[in-house]
């Protein structure tokens, strides 16, 4: 019977992703083990499908190979050589469940099916930077002290104090990790007597407790490039919690946080600001001078402006990180009512509103079509 395609058998298209194939292959793998589906000869022969179909597409070799020239690229009595799948006894069916399980329960270990300790990356860390909104559209360089773990200068980071060494793990005998049989099901977990180093410190070092690191702040000069925004990260490889057994250590991500600015709200490129203005000028007119980020600007306010009307001066606002050009700043006008009169003052304005009343709608015409709206809605 012809072998199914492979990204067939695991549900994925040609372009899926080692992480789609990994998730894919774990939950079939877990549908189909003949653990959870006694006595079914089927579903045993779909859990080889599954598993075949995995270690080929997983490997970027052999899924080359594939992918050129189908099965027969990965057929080791074929053109392609890449060597053969073997028997899958109920051993093998226990080591790949096992590897599933490990995954999900932190049981699992970098490599291939050989021993050793856990090879862990160290944890990316998390850095939040408050900086003002001018700070954000020129950038500028900083510095930022952040905790870190460094290697115990007394023990030279093996963790024993000194003069003696750590001994083979008695537990696990040195491989980090030990498998554990849960009815049906076995597992693989991280060891429990040396949380996975393969390594007993029986004479722990008194400066670091056996940790064989020691927490001290480090001083990092970051670069914040101009146009960045809120919410964005800056990535500083390798700054994060050193690995474990050797393994690489995480990174740094310096997350941005704007202030909140005085006068200026930033909405991508753009900027916007209330712009008051005292009615005699909004109706008159005139020329009013408004704040940019990079000094002053003009703008000519039109006889009978209203309130609401916005004026745009155009690049006035911030430069994107992936923009070619920089934004606009956006004035929102506010009609400003004077408060504080004094009689004398009211008095004008009373005969300033008779003339306006007798003038008609010509001086107010929002105020008249409101009006009449209002009395056809009541009639």
């Amino acid at each position: 019977m012809a072998k199914r395609d492979f990204y067939e058998v695991l549900g994925l298209a040609k372009n899926a992703s080692k992480e789609d194939i990994r998730k894919a292959y774990r939950k079939l793998a877990m549908k189909y083990h003949p653990d959870r589906n006694p006595d079914s000869k089927e579903a045993e022969d779909k859990f080889k499908e599954v598993k075949e179909a995995y270690e080929i597409l997983y490997d970027d070799e052999k899924r080359s190979a594939y992918d050129r020239f189908g099965h027969a690229g990965v057929d080791p009595n074929g053109m392609g050589g890449m060597g053969g799948m073997g028997g899958m006894g109920g051993a093998d069916f226990a080591d790949a469940f096992g590897d599933i399980f490990g995954d999900l329960f932190g049981g699992g270990r970098r490599g291939g099916g050989g021993g050793g300790p856990r090879v862990q990356r160290g944890a990316d860390l998390r850095y939040s930077l408050e900086i003002s909104l001018e700070q954000a559209a020129t950038g500028f360089d900083t510095e930022i002290r952040v905790p870190s773990w460094e290697n115990c200068d007394v023990c030279d980071g093996s963790g024993a104090k000194p003069g003696t060494s750590p001994r083979t793990c008695t537990t696990c005998n040195g491989a980090g990790a030990v498998r554990m049989q849960q009815g049906f099901f076995s597992v693989q977990q991280t060891c429990p007597t040396c949380h996975g180093t393969g390594q007993e410190i029986t004479d722990p070092c008194n400066a670091c407790d056996g940790v064989g690191r020691v927490r001290k702040t480090k001083t990092l000069q970051v670069n914040i490039p101009a146009g960045i925004d809120d919410g964005m990260r800056i990535r500083s490889a390798g700054n994060g919690e050193p690995g474990a057994n050797g393994g690489p250590p995480g990174d740094l991500y310096v997350e941005i946080h704007l202030k909140a600015h005085g006068i200026f709200e930033r909405e991508g490129d753009d900027l916007h600001c209330s712009l008051p203005l005292p009615f005699t000028t909004a109706a008159l007119g005139g020329e009013v001078e408004v704040p940019t980020l990079t000094g002053r600007g003009a703008i000519t306010i039109p006889e009978g402006t209203q309130a609401g009307k916005v004026f745009r001066l155009r690049g006035k606002g911030i430069k994107g990180l992936r923009s070619s050009y920089p934004g606009d700043l956006y004035c929102h006008v506010q009609v400003e009512t004077p408060v504080r009169l004094t009689d004398e003052q009211k008095q004008l304005l009373r005969q300033f509103e008779e003339s306006l009343t007798s003038g008609g709608e010509k001086h107010s015409p929002k105020t008249q079509s409101w009006t009449d709206k209002v009395k056809g809605f009541f009639s």
